[in-house]
């Protein structure tokens, strides 16, 4: 599975007020994916991640919709979400995405990922998200978001 842009064939109906924002799917269980949220949660100061755990609905929704995706235990970005131009990004492509969108200086690193190969950046993608759970540990239980952050987590 590239990390390129998938499309889907029509739109579909999302949660209001999601509109052109952008949707991170993650492992819910997974330590590092946890630590990731709560990183995008303090800097993302325009609020235009919003959260959605891979074994959620909204991510059954989405796998409805791009069926290739089924067997895909990644990262997964969706800009646009719900409209007729969403797009998908995956493993490396997604992370080059959030830091993207984040902005500021997180853009060297966005720069820095374009200068290395996509078949090299998914290879050590696919390594990290092999050993993510050995080096930053599983949960028993999803996050669950304080009353400030609530409104961004869709399932």
């Amino acid at each position: 599975m590239h990390s390129t842009v998938l499309r889907p064939s029509s739109a579909f109906d999302v949660t209001p007020g999601v509109g052109e924002r952008s949707v991170l799917l993650y492992d819910s269980l997974c330590g590092f994916c946890d630590r990731l949220v709560g990183f995008l949660l303090r800097r993302d100061r325009r609020q235009i991640f919003h959260f959605a755990p891979l074994d959620g609905v909204f991510a059954s929704d989405l796998l409805n919709r791009h069926p290739h995706l089924r067997a895909l235990d990644s990262i997964v970005l969706i800009e646009n979400s719900g409209l007729e131009d969403e797009v998908v990004w995956v493993r490396s492509g997604a992370v080059k995405r959030i830091t993207r969108q984040l902005g500021g200086m997180w853009r060297i690193a966005d720069l820095l990922l374009s200068i290395i190969p996509e078949w090299l950046r998914d290879s050590g993608y696919d390594i990290f998200a092999r050993n993510r759970y050995r080096w930053f540990g599983r949960y028993d239980a999803c996050r669950i978001p304080d009353s400030s952050a609530r409104d961004r987590f869709l399932d």
